[in-house]
């Protein structure tokens, strides 16, 4: 990913906001999040509010909104001097952040094995499906990623815990932008299906001890992927 410091909202050419499929802010919202994690928006780049409305062709209030909301998330962060720029982490934030991931995603391996019903364990199996056939498509980076959302909410369901779906919840966008990033580095995709199958065959076999380790090297191989490529966006 090239370094984008000194662009502003270049990534935005393709977005086109309807007028009736959902509220005009809704729609906003979910296109420019869209364009954060598909880095048609890059880490970095800056969110001029002036080109945003001559390019979406919503009003300013209307901005204004959608950039408050992509910063409570996580996904914007407001500089002095320089105002709204999408969130690039450093590596030791994304070490961080996949540390704080890795915990909570093992104690959600842990409680879906110890919780779950076969049908869900059923449904964990059908996430894997989609990724094998994502895959076989032809490496999809942003089906792939939306197919991992898939396994995780199917994961937390599992789970039944609100205290990590809410623990989660407050750095749900930044670890999506994470994951986002290294699915976005060559050969990935590839990786990350093999991982997910053991993965899932250790969930669905409840062995907690193996799910767990399997969970750790699949972050950990992400963490490295994922660093490796912000290193690269900072080039």
């Amino acid at each position: 990913m090239p370094s984008a410091e000194n662009q502003s909202t270049g990534g935005l050419n393709g977005i086109r906001i309807g007028r009736v499929a959902a509220p005009l802010r809704e729609q906003v919202l979910e296109a420019l999040r869209n364009a954060i994690l598909n880095f048609d928006l890059k880490p970095g780049e800056r969110l001029v509010e002036r080109e945003l409305i001559e390019r979406i062709g919503v009003s300013r209030t209307t901005i204004r909104e959608v950039l408050r909301e992509l910063t409570a998330e996580g996904l914007v962060m407001v500089i002095p001097q320089k105002g709204a720029v999408v969130y690039a982490p450093s590596a030791e934030e994304a070490k961080d952040l996949y540390a704080v991931r890795a915990a909570l995603e093992a104690l959600a391996v842990r409680r879906f094995i110890e919780r779950a019903p076969d049908e869900k364990m059923d449904a964990l199996r059908d996430t894997l499906e989609e990724m094998r056939a994502i895959h076989a498509a032809g490496d999809d980076t942003a089906a792939m990623l939306r197919a991992k959302d898939h396994f995780y909410a199917v994961l937390l369901d599992g789970a039944e815990s609100p205290t990590i779906q809410g623990i989660l919840a407050g750095v749900q966008a930044r670890v999506r932008l994470l994951r986002a990033t290294s699915l976005s580095h060559p050969g990935r995709t590839a990786e990350v299906l093999v991982e997910m199958e053991a993965l899932v065959d250790a969930i669905t076999a409840r062995d907690v001890d193996r799910a767990i380790r399997l969970c750790d090297e699949h972050l950990g191989n992400a963490m490295a992927t994922g660093i490796k490529a912000l290193g690269a966006s900072a080039v």
